[in-house]
């Protein structure tokens, strides 16, 4: 089966996605291990993710990615049926 480089680029993509996820969760699970309330994480999570967004491209693209979420929690899409891992 041929792939086009489309094709090839989505499938590296998600094998990235697949293994931040992984390391997240990772992380995830030794904070709360250590302690550290649910809460506590998740902001210290988003506020690295957002500063190294800012740092890397800008205010623009950490704002599109700050829509992209909000949409995201709107539509449902973390609630625990549908999370994709």
């Amino acid at each position: 089966m041929e792939h086009g480089v489309n094709d090839i680029d989505a499938l590296v993509r998600e094998e990235k996605r697949l293994t931040a996820v992984e390391s997240h969760s990772e992380a995830w699970a030794e904070g709360l291990s250590a302690g550290i309330e649910p809460e506590i994480i998740a902001e210290a999570a988003l506020e690295t993710a957002f500063g190294e967004m800012l740092r890397a491209n800008g205010e623009t693209s950490a704002l599109a990615l700050l829509d992209r979420m909000r949409e995201k929690v709107i539509a449902g899409a973390f609630e625990p049926e549908k999370l994709r891992h």
